[in-house]
């Protein structure tokens, strides 16, 4: 019988857990609202009982606990930076107390590193062994596999893509900066793009609905709505901004591009490759490959499930430039 191990999932809306086997087949699964509060308490206790629900669903003693969380963090020391769209992480510990409560060995890694390891291991990169991998989501997430291994750094921060300046004069990012891709091309940053738009074009006749949040949107822009498809251009305008940098300084052999906002695919993809094509250089861009995610929602849960077992294997924590083969 394969072994399995628990993944977690943590967003700025939701918190998924599942019971993962060895070769990557979701065995179980649970979910709740991400539960907020004044410190990590709260979300702490809410894995813990997806965890256990997961762990008594299958009938089988899980051999290690690996979670994705949107946070700029040191895998290796276990230890989150910040977080800037679930404050109540900055500075704290989850690896301590979910270890003693679960029994088990944890893994931390941030949610996009996490995607681009389960999209390397199963998904849309699968046999390529250089890729960036974006999520679009509450905010925007970035991971780096460099031949065949996850990129860190010597801190841990690698790959925070989200937090790229596209506009030096845009608006505050909850990461002290101005003008991130964050500010753009993320759910939460349509929305206010979108609100915008409505105050500055009244003749379109947008009502508070159509801005009230990044479904919306995407509803009124796949029915053709003019105001809508802009919101979406110019998420991949800037989009294709960052990643036309990034295609010059690690040449890619692939971008993986997931998210809730990947929903929208067809909305957005035209203007990222746009502007890839105006900004970057003609052989590293002609050979990037744009793929949307194909383990689409699961991908983070798939990476942290791999890495789990990895470490698991290893008897030990994550390294800056672990393989994740």
């Amino acid at each position: 019988m394969n072994d399995v191990v628990l993944a977690g999932d943590l967003g700025g809306t939701n918190l998924r857990v599942a019971a993962v086997d060895s070769k990557g087949n979701i065995v179980a699964r649970a979910e709740a609202e991400t539960p907020r509060g004044q410190d990590e308490s709260r979300i702490l206790a809410a894995t813990i009982e997806l965890a256990e629900r997961c762990s008594g669903i299958t009938g089988r003693q899980p051999i290690a606990f690996g979670f994705a969380i949107p946070a700029i963090m040191s895998s290796a020391e276990g230890l989150i930076f910040s977080s800037p769209n679930l404050p109540e992480l900055d500075e704290r510990d989850l690896r301590g107390p979910l270890s003693r409560s679960l029994g088990l060995r944890v893994v931390l890694e941030n949610d996009a590193n996490a995607a681009a390891v389960g999209e390397h291991w199963l998904g849309a990169s699968k046999g390529y062994s250089s890729s960036v991998c974006v999520t679009l989501g509450t905010g925007v997430g970035g991971g780096l596999i460099i031949d065949g291994k996850l990129l860190r750094g010597p801190d841990g921060t690698a790959g925070e893509l989200g937090h790229i300046c596209v506009e030096p004069l845009g608006p505050p990012c909850g990461c002290g900066s101005n003008g991130c891709l964050e500010q753009y091309s993320s759910a939460t940053a349509m929305v206010r793009i979108a609100r915008e738009l409505a105050v500055n074009f009244p003749a379109a006749g947008w009502t508070e609905d159509v801005c009230l949040d990044a479904l919306a949107i995407h509803e009124h822009a796949s029915e053709g709505d003019p105001l809508a498809k802009e919101v979406f251009r110019l998420a991949g305008a800037y989009l294709g901004l960052a990643l036309a940098g990034l295609i010059n300084v690690l040449n890619p052999e692939a971008i993986v591009i997931g998210g809730g906002v990947a929903q929208g695919w067809e909305l957005f993809v035209g203007s990222v490759k746009t502007e890839i094509g105006k900004r970057a250089f003609r052989e590293p861009a002609e050979r990037a490959r744009i793929f949307r995610a194909s383990l689409g929602n699961d991908s983070g849960l798939i990476g942290a499930a791999l890495l789990a077992f990895n470490a698991a294997k290893a008897d030990d924590v994550p390294t800056a430039n672990d393989s994740i083969t």
